[in-house]
């Protein structure tokens, strides 16, 4: 097949659960279904980290948060690294941006102090070319608003007024429209990445999916279990953080995030429609996943922060025209965010970067299980912004900002959490699904800190670590280099 047209598509904080395709009892996504029933949906994938800078973070760079060092919305992310767009370059694409990719800029590459990216988290990833660009700001987004005749608005006050407007006129459809208006202009391979914000806070749908599930039947969240720990007691007691007491306000937030679920899918459906309709889709590598998720009301949460499994398993789906023969493929298997990359590299007929911790996914969509492949998922949190602001005390051993993280690997049976305190909770997800059990069983606990112990060792960071100077350019074994 000669060089294909690439769709990578971002979806804000949207959890795996919420696919109707993964068995939701109410959502509808006949988009992402049916892109699932002509590809591959990798069904146990987890992002790496929360919230948005570092789980595109890791997206972007196929790197643990341990290894790319952005911990927090307005960490920077080091220009050293290799990404996405860069590789897309390399195989000769020109990678076009329509949406936002939440980077911040690298301040040893800024010569001046006053340089107005010192001043955001949301800069673009190097390497695209920023077609669409909706930061934030939302500034192209809110000219056209007003230009239909809604007035000046802010981009908050838009967002919280998405149900008003007709869906037609919202964010993911603006978006849509310029991405559709793009690819028409487009005279050979392209490259687009297409970073919806939703189905992210506030949590108002657009139009008539305001409206579409009513609230008898978006099913009730996972009660609070206080006391597992102390950061989550803090955050349940974070008026941002914890989520609605009242049984209505609580079901009318998820009715709006499952309304707002179906409209970024009818909003993307518009463009994979398109691309279907003008026979160009089956020339095109379409991958869609999300940044990380939302807790929507579990363990009395809202957003994405914690331990808890619901801020990180996400979806992926790999719908690549080259390999028909495993449509509708269902991986079990963990897989993470920092596979992407890796995966578009071989997919693009590139040599995959060598700081990638992630493996290529590309056994799978060809019908094999690579072999050693890993047998838990890992992500990690990293707080220390809480202690970064102006209320932020000084001195005392609590005041070290390393002590500010936490990092999980989840396997079939549990779910080990270790807090760089050196605290720890253990979830026997045999037992109970729903995070809500801890065992202190130490022949069971200790296997898990040994495993987690396993892969942060194998994982340390260094681009050049499988190098060696001197004459021979010594390197990896052939036979070790998929080891």
């Amino acid at each position: 097949m000669d060089r294909v047209n690439v769709l990578f598509v971002t979806l804000d904080e949207f959890r795996a659960d919420c696919l109707s395709i993964a068995g939701h009892p109410v959502v509808s996504t006949p988009t992402l279904d049916r892109l699932a029933a002509e590809g591959v949906r990798f069904a146990s994938h987890y992002s790496q980290a929360a919230p948005c800078a570092p789980g595109r973070a890791s997206l972007y760079t196929g790197m643990y948060q341990m290894n790319h060092r952005v911990v927090a919305n307005g960490a920077p992310l080091e220009d050293r690294f290799d990404n996405v767009a860069r590789l897309a370059r390399r195989a000769g694409y020109a990678p076009a941006l329509f949406g936002y990719t939440d980077q911040g800029v690298d301040p040893s590459i800024v010569p001046d102090a006053s340089d107005p990216r010192l001043d955001t988290y949301e800069g673009v990833l190097p390497g695209f070319d920023a077609v669409l660009p909706l930061d934030g700001r939302f500034i192209g987004w809110l000219e056209w608003l007003e230009e239909l005749g809604y007035g000046t608005l802010s981009a908050p006050e838009a967002l919280r007024s998405e149900p008003d407007r007709p869906a037609e006129h919202s964010a993911s459809a603006f978006l849509s429209d310029g991405l559709i208006s793009w690819i028409d202009r487009q005279d050979g391979p392209w490259f687009a990445h297409a970073s919806y914000l939703r189905p992210h806070f506030p949590y108002a749908a657009a139009g008539e999916f305001a409206t579409r599930y009513p609230l008898e039947e978006v099913g009730q969240p996972i009660p609070p279990v206080p006391g597992l720990h102390p950061l989550y007691d803090f955050a349940l007691g974070n008026g941002l953080l914890r989520a609605p007491e009242d049984p209505i306000e609580m079901a009318q937030l998820r009715a709006q995030y499952l309304g707002m679920v179906s409209e970024v899918d009818h909003q993307l459906g518009r463009v994979v429609e398109y691309l279907r309709s003008a026979g160009t889709l089956d020339d095109t590598l379409v991958l869609v996943t999300s940044d990380h998720g939302e807790q929507l009301g579990d363990h009395g949460l809202v957003w994405k922060l914690g331990f808890f499994e619901e801020s990180y398993r996400i979806p992926c789906i790999v719908r690549h025209p080259g390999r028909p023969v495993q449509v509708g493929r269902v991986v079990t298997e963990y897989t993470e965010g920092i596979d992407i990359l890796p995966t578009l590299a071989e997919l693009l007929g590139q040599e995959v970067p060598t700081q990638c911790d992630g493996s290529s996914l590309v056994p799978f969509l060809d019908g094999s299980t690579p072999q050693r492949w890993r047998s838990a998922a890992h992500y990690e949190w990293d707080w220390r912004d809480i202690r970064m602001g102006p209320t932020r005390t000084s001195g005392g051993p609590d005041a070290k900002l390393e002590r500010y993280n936490l990092a999980v690997e989840r396997t079939d049976t549990h779910a080990y959490v270790h807090f760089s305190d050196s605290s720890w909770l253990c979830f026997d997800l045999a037992a109970d699904p729903t995070w809500r059990t801890v065992t202190t069983d130490p022949e069971v606990v200790l296997p898990l800190a040994q495993s987690m112990l396993t892969w942060r060792s194998t994982h340390l960071g260094g681009i050049y670590t499988q190098r060696l100077l001197g004459p021979e350019r010594r390197g990896l074994w052939p036979e070790l280099e998929n080891a």
